[in-house]
């Protein structure tokens, strides 16, 4: 609980549709927190473009001067070390501004806080949640969709899937499921109702206090 409002992460395989499923709730009045606009904000910070460019020069920016992500995630997707070592460096600015975010939301119309972040369990960030929810779609529909939207092809999904928890964990991590289809529609939109309207209500049930010990047989 952050501001005695739950705090609902939004997992699933890359293409499910998660940053869909997380501006439903923010429409369902969630306040959306998300991780890659805040990493693009990191990004325009002048001591990470300074490490950025100690770190690998002129090969990690645009000619006008900008971060080149898809330059840098070709770098770090390949070696695990790099990417270590960029996860060190932009991570703690994103939790950082996103308590800032939460911290300032004081719009008691809030009901929850939704974390959209590609990495919640690799980062261990899910066990800050109060309930996990799994986007569900299948293989073909993902592919379809990163096809369109980012160019990829099926041995780059499954190259950038590798590093990540497989599909059957976040599942297995999640508390709710909403199947994200591709011909789901507005079916989406009352999953996803329906799951906000279970988390609220287990956050506000009462918390029972912890049963008494047994008595001493003895």
């Amino acid at each position: 609980m952050f501001a005695g409002k739950p705090i609902i992460g939004i997992v699933g395989g890359i293409g499910s549709g998660k940053s869909h499923v997380a501006r439903l709730f923010g429409q369902l009045g969630c306040l959306v927190i998300d991780s890659d606009a805040q990493v693009r904000d990191a990004y325009r910070d002048p001591r990470v473009v300074a490490t950025l460019k100690q770190w690998w020069g002129d090969a990690a920016f645009h000619p006008d001067g900008s971060v080149d992500r898809s330059a840098i995630a070709a770098k770090v997707f390949t070696h695990p070390d790099e990417r270590r070592r960029l996860e060190a460096l932009l991570h703690p600015m994103v939790h950082a501004a996103r308590e800032r975010a939460m911290a300032a939301a004081a719009d008691p119309a809030i009901v929850a806080f939704v974390w959209d972040t590609p990495l919640l369990i690799e980062t261990g960030l899910h066990r800050e949640c109060d309930a996990v929810v799994f986007v569900d779609a299948p293989l073909e529909v993902r592919l379809e969709r990163v096809r369109a939207t980012r160019g990829w092809d099926a041995a780059e999904l499954a190259r950038r899937e590798k590093s990540q928890h497989p599909l059957d964990r976040k599942r297995e991590i999640s508390d709710h499921l909403v199947r994200n289809t591709a011909d789901a529609g507005p079916d989406v939109r009352g999953q996803v109702r329906d799951v906000l309207s279970r988390i609220l209500a287990a956050a506000a049930a009462p918390k029972r206090p912890p049963a008494d010990p047994p008595a001493n047989a003895g």
